[in-house]
């Protein structure tokens, strides 16, 4: 048999323990305040769209909202991967995540919901776009008396 065969394997979860281990390094760099950090993660033109807050585009704008976030009473962010799939230089990532919401007028609420990351291998795996959803009911101010 080819060594290519045996090999396959191997490369697969190679590139699936990259995207974990630094989807852990995003978790780790922004729970201790090193948004630079977390925002080389992405490539230079990425997206970074959370929940409840305008999508921010350039790693730049990304580092700055990752501290307003954190500003903002967001903590204690738990990564979780469930998927990764890749196709040459591409690749996808499905999770959950679990977050601490700090507010200055009440308990600290928690957040959870899920996340889809798109990566692109540039010499390192870099995240294109990312997006998360709370799993949290939404809430309506605005919903008129019947």
């Amino acid at each position: 048999m080819s060594s290519r065969l045996y090999s396959a394997p191997f490369l697969n979860s190679d590139f699936e323990t990259t995207i974990r281990n630094q989807t852990q390094d995003f978790c780790l760099a922004f729970n201790t305040g090193n948004y630079d950090q977390a925002s080389f993660l992405f490539s230079p033109d990425g997206v970074l769209m959370s929940s409840n807050h305008p999508a921010v585009q350039t790693t730049k704008l990304i580092e700055r909202a990752l501290q307003r976030m954190s500003e903002e009473g967001y903590q204690d962010l738990r990564l979780e991967t469930t998927r990764v799939e890749n196709s040459g230089d591409m690749a996808m990532e499905v999770g959950r995540y679990r977050l601490t919401i700090h507010t200055p007028d009440g308990p600290p609420k928690m957040d959870e919901g899920k996340y889809l990351t798109t990566w692109r291998r540039m010499g390192a795996w870099r995240i294109l776009a990312t997006c998360w959803s709370s799993n949290q009911p939404a809430t309506n101010s605005h919903q008129s008396a019947a």
